[in-house]
């Protein structure tokens, strides 16, 4: 599956990524890089998680892109 991550820096300087799909899927790095891998790793643990407890996954969030 594909999910959306949006990822944004911190007046820290920090990336802060989140997964809006997996309200609660957080994580973040000191590169762009470094948080979209350290996302990747979060998804996984979130949908594991989610298997283990009988949990229903969400679908990914899709979205277009409109042009004005």
């Amino acid at each position: 599956m594909k999910y959306r991550v949006l990822i944004e820096e911190d007046e820290d300087g920090a990336f802060v990524a989140q997964v809006p799909a997996l309200p609660g899927c957080v994580s973040q790095g000191a590169t762009r890089g470094e948080a979209l891998a350290n996302a990747r790793e979060a998804i996984a643990a979130y949908i594991e998680s989610l298997e283990k407890h009988g949990e229903p996954i969400p679908p990914p969030i899709t979205e277009e892109i409109v042009e004005v």
